[in-house]
């Protein structure tokens, strides 16, 4: 499923971390501890080996479907029934079973229900139905049908048999059932109402077996809306019947297309079935025009799936292309979503982004394995299900590419490799993510990607609210899952490729994961072993820090020393580990003459100790020594990363940071005129990583009201309230809690032209002149750092030439002695209401690139006390 990566940038925009010293720290690192020798908690056997795939004894049971169901458009209801064939291939006897009722989830008093946040959430339930209704529920064994005796526990349902099932034996349970289709479904399932008629987007939709394995038995963990599935493979034989108007797009082929198609339809779907470009096979114009009567009956098979899912609307448009797979086999992209959306910049390349990105990830990894991909658009934010995915009707370029990509790449993780979801979200949120990244930086020549740094996407990953990957979604906070389940391990799986095995080892381990894991149930332990073995490496170091903790990762240059004191016999150069991460060094090297160099050193450097020295063939002095030039790492604190010797322009005589602010306060107006200004109200516009967001303010000198817009999601994804003594934070709706710390620090860093405080001496902020220029953007600027009294720290940059800010690092920490940093140019200066203000704002947050616009300034507009309001 895809989370908007907006919902963790925003939360960067206002970060609250305690702040820490640029200074350096003692390392507080013990690599007893990082290179302990026992990893594994149990050995390998005869189910899952020790060397990562299934044991010659391994198992798992199966459940084919078979569904007949009608859905009523007037009162938004699916009715009908379910066949389920269940054979127990385990080596148990299975007295009792279990089956998964997710759309109880929906019910008034569920547990999914109670566990929302009453501010409400992404996963929340808007309005109630009443779940499944159920008719009739009897079981069929050796040809006679009874009547179950089961009990519904919330999303589950227990099935008690009078005989238990022997290991090899199959039954079938028959259930008579209804619900109503809610109009948003935990951003999962729902429907959206069209010009032309809903489009309603089916899923969790029919009662599922739940699976019982070789780990747990049965898996039964509640649907509580944040975690997502875990589910048995088998196959499928479906039927939906629909008013005729409409068009239905499901899971796996449709076998009776000459029933429900028109002759013009099914001469158009053959062409498609040939063409790499896109073909229309159904048009805004026959979508007007469609008058039919009465009833279709759509009629599709799925095999060796674990589910299906699919859309209808009399509104939809339909459009499809090719797939070229591996072998010469091909399959069908398609995209269905109401006209008013298409075009070249919007679902008009819907379908070339199915058949591009499934093109890439059965080249690269695993062969696709469904006949068609199907792209619908609706209400749902972004949902993946076997062969077809629901995406919002609202995406555009780049953000409709980044979700369909997403959405498609999970039919290799879970629905090829069938994880845990409810349990390991992140090994299909994250295996995919990492995926994604290939494909955009390979889609159409990169024409949607954006390189991020895992440098400064430390302050996100290691935030004072990080938790462990090794958690379940629904323990994990909201405002941090995005990345516990998706960014970190996507991350850790680009260092293991990029920078600790190199992308043969790791991509040739990679692809012998998913084979021998294809449509089976491995866990953790599972990926660990067969990347070890395969990629021959002992990586215990790296999973114990990355994914059962939130170790954070600071290295640095401690000092570079001659041997002899004569450079030409080499230099000395000390680096140091000052947390608790481990991680192979990447040294850039350069000398006075101007010679580069990239020194490597593997992280077997660390099992020694916090401190390394080696040896560097030098024969003149270093000019500068940087580890991890290109933000490869997620470093908490890069300031410490790099040693430079003595250069730069000095500062003029006479210069202090006091006088550098004055320069800047009398560039954009001069402090009388920044004093007068009793109210003030930005609006500006941007983007990040290509997805569209607005910053909205709204100040006096001690109240501020900050937001954060996502107009693709209608998300409010920050808000930022500082009125007096009360100061709040809420990130996607909900509010986060602040320490009398954290507060002072937000009220310190918000203030109305923050230089006036800084360079008054009642104030009592501390400030730091660097003794020479730095570059920025090509001109000498003067670097102040600035401590306030409550703790806030901040670097900024005042052009030599003009005295305006030409840049600003934020430096938020963690409580370990970390820092991360924020970095925002400034440029584009010019005057609103006598003030002059900059209107470019590029910033790097989290790792994307953030640009904004100021749109509209407002200057002593008389804004109310109000306004102020929570």
């Amino acid at each position: 499923m895809k989370i908007n990566k907006i919902y963790a940038i925003a939360c960067l925009l206002l970060s609250t971390g305690v702040q820490q010293s640029m200074a350096q720290t003692a390392p507080v690192y013990d690599q007893h501890e990082a290179f302990a020798p026992l990893f594994y908690p149990a050995p390998g056997n005869e189910y899952r080996s020790a060397g990562g795939q299934p044991g010659p004894k391994y198992w798992q049971n199966t459940a084919d479907y078979k569904m007949e169901v009608t859905l009523d458009t007037t009162q938004h209801r699916i009715s009908g029934s379910v066949l389920i064939t269940y054979k127990n291939n385990s080596p148990d006897q299975l007295p009792f079973l279990w089956l998964q009722l997710d759309q109880n989830i929906y019910r008034e008093g569920s547990r999914g229900s109670a566990t929302v946040a009453a501010t409400g959430e992404r996963f929340a339930n808007r309005s109630f139905t009443q779940g499944f209704e159920l008719k009739a529920v009897n079981l069929v064994v050796n040809g006679k049908t009874m009547a179950a005796n089961y009990l519904v526990n919330d999303t589950r349902m227990q099935i008690r048999l009078a005989d238990a099932m022997k290991t090899g034996a199959s039954l079938q349970i028959k259930i008579d059932y209804a619900y109503t289709v809610p109009e948003y479904g935990t951003d999962r399932n729902g429907r959206l109402r069209t010009p032309n008629g809903w489009i309603y987007e089916i899923a969790q939709w029919y009662p599922r077996m739940a699976v019982y394995d070789d780990i747990l038995g049965w898996n039964n963990i509640p649907y509580l809306g944040a975690s997502e599935f875990y589910l048995e493979y088998g196959n499928f034989d479906y039927s939906i019947t629909a008013p005729a108007n409409m068009l239905l797009g499901g899971s796996g082929e449709l076998v009776n297309e000459a029933q429900v198609l028109s002759p013009k339809e099914i001469s158009r779907l053959a062409k498609a079935r040939n063409s790499e470009e896109t073909v229309m096979i159904r048009d805004s114009v026959e979508v007007k025009n469609n008058t039919a009567k009465g009833n279709r009956t759509w009629h599709f098979v799925c095999k060796n799936s674990r589910d299906v899912a699919w859309g209808a609307s009399s509104a939809f448009v339909w459009d499809a292309a090719r797939i070229n797979l591996p072998g010469g086999k091909k399959a069908l992209a398609q995209s269905l979503y109401p006209p008013e959306i298409g075009g070249s910049n919007a679902w008009g390349r819907s379908t070339e982004y199915v058949k591009g990105c499934i093109e890439h990830y059965s080249k690269t990894w695993f062969s696709y394995t469904y006949p068609v991909a199907t792209n619908v658009a609706g209400i749902v934010g972004g949902m993946e299900y076997p062969g077809i995915v629901f995406c919002s009707a609202k995406s555009t370029r780049g953000g409709l590419w980044g979700v369909t990509d997403h959405e498609f790449g999970h039919n290799w993780f879970p629905m090829i490799v069938g994880t845990n979801e409810r349990k390991y979200a992140w090994m299909d949120e994250g295996f995919n993510t990492f995926i994604n990244g290939i494909s955009t930086a390979q889609f159409n020549k990169g024409e949607y990607n954006s390189p991020q740094n895992a440098q400064r996407m430390a302050a996100l990953l290691f935030s004072p609210r990080a938790e462990a990957i090794m958690n379940t979604p629904d323990v994990i906070d909201l405002s941090y899952n995005g990345v516990a389940a998706y960014f970190k391990p996507a991350m850790g799986l680009n260092l293991l490729r990029n920078e600790i095995l190199g992308p043969d080892r790791f991509d040739y381990a990679f692809r012998e994961y998913i084979k021998r894991w294809a449509f089976k149930h491995p866990t953790p332990w599972d990926f660990f072993r067969t990347i070890e073995n395969v990629a021959g490496e002992d990586l215990s170091w790296f999973w114990r820090g990355w994914f059962f903790s939130t170790w954070k990762l600071d290295q640095a240059v401690k000092g570079v020393q001659y041997v002899k004191n004569d450079p030409a016999q080499g230099a000395l150069i000390t680096i140091q580990n000052l947390q608790q991460m481990p991680m192979p060094v990447v040294v850039a090297i350069k000398d006075v003459n101007g010679k580069t160099d990239t020194v490597r050193l593997p992280v077997e450097i660390w099992q020694r100790g916090a401190s390394w020295t080696f040896h560097y063939p030098s024969t003149v002095k270093l000019s500068s020594v940087v580890i991890d030039p290109a933000g490869n790492f997620p470093d908490i604190k890069p300031a410490n990363n790099s040693w430079k010797a003595d250069t730069g322009i000095p500062v003029p005589a006479g210069t202090t940071g006091a006088t550098v602010l004055k320069r800047y306060i009398d560039a954009i107006g001069g402090a009388d005129k920044l004093k007068g200004v009793k109210d003030l109200v930005l609006d500006e516009e941007g983007d990040v990583s290509g997805t569209q967001m607005e910053l909205h303010i709204k100040a006096t000198p001690d109240k501020r009201l900050e937001t954060v817009y996502i107009p693709i999601a209608s998300l409010t994804a920050m808000k930022l309230l500082i009125n007096g003594n009360e100061v709040r934070i809420a990130r996607s709706g909900q509010e986060v809690p602040l320490s009398a710390s954290d507060k002072a620090i937000l009220k310190d860093k918000n203030l109305l032209f923050p230089e006036l405080y800084f360079a008054a001496p009642e104030y009592n902020a501390k400030l730091e002149l660097s003794p020479t220029m730095e570059d920025v953007n090509g001109a000498p600027a003067y670097v102040v750092s600035i401590a306030t009294p409550n703790g806030a720290l901040v670097k900024n940059y005042y052009d030599a030439k003009t005295g305006f800010k030409v840049r600003s690092i934020a430096l938020v920490g963690q409580e370990s002695g970390g820092g991360s940093e924020t970095t925002t140019d400034y440029a584009d200066y010019r005057e609103e209401g006598g003030i002059l203000m900059p209107h470019k704002m590029q910033s790097n947050i989290g790792g994307y690139n953030n640009s904004l616009t100021l749109k509209k300034a407002v200057i002593n507009g008389g804004l109310s006390d109000e306004v102020f309001k929570w």
